[in-house]
């Protein structure tokens, strides 16, 4: 069984090669894909011109866009999907981020304040009502939002998610003392710290989101290691082991998320397979997420995960529908996976 419950509509900035990649969703996902045109001929790039302007016009919550996504899904046997946009897309958030985040005259800060800037562009009445428009047509989607948890932050997250009626809502940990780690312009921050000392400050915050009660479930538990910056097995393990704990306390579920495999430098599933092993163990719940932020990328690699998943043991996976967790088998009866439970396990990139 293939579920996607972590894709995204749109993300800036509004670069040139924004603008390419979505151009090339749109020819990769048009319903007569390659017979409109001779691949690079005038007629060709006229009709992705015409797609890209109606794109712009229309906005990335309207009908047809949402539509790519999930009719690419099915092609690909995804039965359940689960959209979010992060929330610092959203004006009512802005403040917020505008608190947690380090948006001071450093480098790193006037960089961050652009960026927020330029990304803060719509609101979240925009994509509640584009997407619940959506889910009258599509029973099988579910509604939610990507919130980033800072140190000390609940109290006034929790007060901003309040007035919103959502499926779910994922926790994510993106940001350290601040600043966004995973901007590939200030990786170079990380010859600054201490690693060890930074994964435990940086696992401390997740175990803190864990225990939040805000979120249904935690995503990519590793994303630290995004440019691959790994401590010990031992030392890993260590993390590893107090999350998962975290994890089962709570009864919060998380997800294995391909996204760090395909688009991200790290080329490797999250949670790695260390920690999945380890997340089997404590029993917490897990969820599929190809993390796509395209619609041709939706469902990518999704087969990897479930093999990984059957590989670490599992037999179901979870999703959400009014803040409930449901489950659905992560195999069919008659369709039971020839793996050995204690196989070892391997990642495929």
């Amino acid at each position: 069984m293939k579920i996607d419950f972590h894709f995204h509509l749109e993300e800036g900035a509004y670069s040139l090669s924004w603008l390419h990649r979505t151009g090339l969703a749109l020819e990769q996902t048009s319903r007569n894909h390659s017979s409109y045109a001779e691949p690079e001929s005038r007629a060709w790039i006229e009709h992705i011109t015409r797609s890209l302007s109606r794109r712009m016009k229309e906005g990335c919550y309207s009908e047809n866009w949402i539509t790519r996504y999930l009719e690419q899904g099915r092609k690909k046997g995804i039965t359940k999907f689960g959209v979010v946009d992060h929330l610092y897309r959203f004006h009512e958030f802005k403040s917020y981020y505008e608190e947690f985040m380090l948006l001071d005259d450093s480098p790193i800060g006037r960089m961050q304040r652009q960026w927020l800037d330029l990304v803060c562009t719509y609101s979240i009445e925009d994509y509640l009502s584009g997407m619940r428009n959506a889910a009258k047509f599509y029973e099988e989607l579910s509604i939610g939002v990507e919130a980033d948890y800072f140190p000390g932050s609940q109290e006034k997250l929790k007060a901003l998610l309040q007035p919103y009626q959502l499926d779910y809502v994922i926790g994510s940990v993106h940001f350290h003392e601040g600043w966004k780690f995973d901007n590939a312009d200030t990786q170079s921050q990380f010859e600054s710290y201490d690693l060890t000392l930074l994964y435990k400050q940086h696992y401390q915050t997740v175990i803190e989101a864990i225990h939040s009660g805000l979120f249904q479930f935690m995503a990519h538990l590793d994303h630290i290691k995004v440019f691959s910056h790994p401590l010990t097995d031992t030392e890993l393990n260590e993390h590893y082991n107090d999350v998962a704990a975290a994890l089962a306390i709570a009864d919060v579920a998380t997800e294995i998320n391909t996204g760090q495999a395909y688009r991200d430098p790290l080329k490797e599933i999250s949670p790695g397979v260390s920690f999945l092993t380890i997340l089997k163990e404590y029993e917490v719940p897990i969820t599929l997420a190809s993390n796509a932020h395209f619609p041709d990328e939706l469902g990518t690699m999704l087969d990897d995960a479930v093999q990984l998943a059957i590989q670490a043991g599992y037999e179901e996976i979870v999703y959400f529908k009014n803040r409930q967790r449901l489950t659905l088998p992560l195999y069919s009866s008659t369709d039971i996976p020839h793996v050995p439970k204690k196989a070892a396990l391997t990642a495929t990139v």
